[in-house]
């Protein structure tokens, strides 16, 4: 063995910083956008804001979504839509819900409202310390998902041992947990829960039944097996009816209707409106964050003075820089959307078109790790909705006339026509199998079975209604 020189030349592709930084801050939601951009007018002392006065975002109200010829107002910038508000469209109704720090800071959640309901009541500390125990047990739905007893044994020896607890105390702080507001809160089980709720009811003959169907044939009751649950329980097609209708009034999850601890926001980047006759596209101002490098501290680098600077001024600029290209990016990509599903904002999910992303990768000579990333946390505030840049994009069916149909427009046909049947004589996997072949979608009945399940559609027997 010996030691040698050689002499070898290759190929290597090496990221800049300058690239890297590009390619962080385009996959970025947002919000997590604008945190970054902070922080980095906190590091560097050249950059500023060019409006010193705005800090922050604006929230302003989100329009309705209810009629695809809405449109939006070209001066208004977007900010702070809570994430269940993309999927309903609604907007705020008070002005001080529309800063999303006063929303979070003002929405009490079940645990709140619980707690503070058990501090009125006048109980022991030994009680009130066990009914507090119970209410940080319940579970999202305001549900206790464990027996009683192996909450108890869950419980630190030395403060049983302080308080000389008993079992037997967590029954009798489980029976002031089911007397507080929502009623039905800390319940064991579906049909507990519901049984609770009947206690409010005036005394009736209907109402007696529902608390049977609810006792021992709710699993009948959810397949819509009527004809055993009228032989099991003798009674008839009405009265089986009138009990129903009492037992769908009631909640099966208590706390569906309050707050959680965390609220998610989304920010839309662009805003899609059709003006004189055309879709448009611009970004949203209030999402684009506007800085520039400080003309003070870019004046002393021309000296001696600030010859340590020099690298800090080089990053300002590759950020600007950045950001502008980031913004491009972006509104280029939901201009090529808009352009392909132009359809789908004139008409609906029923025209919306296959895409992929490749098929905008290729339009705009970009890789589709980089559409990938533009599409990722991104939106869209439409006449239809805020809409992330990725529900557009899916999987293709082929139809008999040699075309293409999205799996979205698929799933929009499929909820068409289960809002259209009899409920009586509900339709099955193969019947909707059918109907849409009779529409040129010709697709498998195990498609349709997985598309109707994406779409929390029950199947056809638990859909029949008497």
């Amino acid at each position: 063995m010996k030691q040698t020189l050689q002499l070898r030349m290759s190929q290597q592709l090496n990221l800049t910083p300058q690239l890297q930084q590009s390619i962080k801050l385009l996959q970025l939601s947002t919000l997590d956008f604008n945190q970054e951009i902070d922080q980095f007018l906190a590091d560097n002392p050249l950059l500023e804001r060019e409006d010193s006065g705005q800090e922050g975002l604006e929230a302003v109200e989100q329009p309705t979504s209810d009629s695809a010829d809405a449109s939006v107002e070209s001066n208004d910038d977007l900010d702070g839509l809570r994430w269940d508000e993309v999927k309903s469209g609604s907007s705020f109704d008070d002005d001080d819900e529309r800063d999303p720090t006063l929303r979070v800071a003002i929405e009490a959640t079940l645990r709140d409202h619980l707690l503070d309901q058990a501090r009125l009541m006048g109980l022991s500390r030994r009680d009130h310390a066990m009914l507090s125990l119970l209410i940080e047990a319940l579970d999202e739905d305001g549900l206790l998902t464990q027996e009683l007893d192996e909450i108890f044994a869950q419980l630190p020896d030395d403060l049983v041992c302080e308080l000389e607890l008993e079992p037997e105390e967590l029954r009798i702080a489980h029976q002031y947990l089911t007397q507080l507001d929502p009623i039905g809160v800390g319940a064991r089980s579906l049909s507990e829960c519901l049984l609770l709720q009947l206690k409010n009811y005036p005394a009736s003959a209907d109402l007696d039944l529902a608390r049977r169907l609810i006792d021992s044939g709710l699993e009948l009751l959810a397949i819509r097996d009527f004809a055993k649950l009228k032989k099991q329980f003798g009674c008839d097609d009405d009265q089986l009816r009138r009990a129903q209708q009492i037992i769908r009034g009631l909640n099966p999850r208590p706390a569906a209707n309050w707050g959680t601890d965390t609220t998610r926001y989304v920010v839309p980047d662009v805003i899609v409106q059709k003006l004189r006759g055309r879709w448009t596209v611009r970004l949203n101002q209030a999402a684009q964050p506007k800085i520039k490098v400080n003309e003070m501290y870019a004046r002393l680098l021309q000296g001696e003075s600030g010859e340590s600077m020099t690298g800090a001024l080089q990053e300002a600029r590759w950020l600007i820089k950045s950001i502008e290209q980031r913004g491009s990016t972006i509104l280029r990509v939901a201009q090529a959307i808009v352009a392909r599903q132009q359809a789908f904002f004139e008409y609906g999910e029923v025209a919306m078109k296959p895409m992929v992303l490749r098929d905008i990768a290729e339009e705009l000579d970009l890789h589709e790790s980089t559409i990938s990333r533009v599409t990722t946390q991104k939106f869209m505030l439409t006449p239809r909705g805020v809409l992330e840049y990725k529900y557009f994009f899916g999987s293709h069916v082929e139809n008999d006339s040699g075309g293409e149909n999205s799996a979205t427009s698929i799933k929009a046909l499929i909820k068409q026509l289960v809002a259209q049947e009899n409920p009586k004589k509900p339709l099955s996997d193969s019947a909707i199998t059918e109907e849409l072949a009779k529409q040129g979608v010709a697709v498998a009945r195990r498609t349709v079975a997985k598309y109707r399940e994406a779409l929390n559609i029950a199947p056809a027997s638990q859909r029949k209604s008497l």
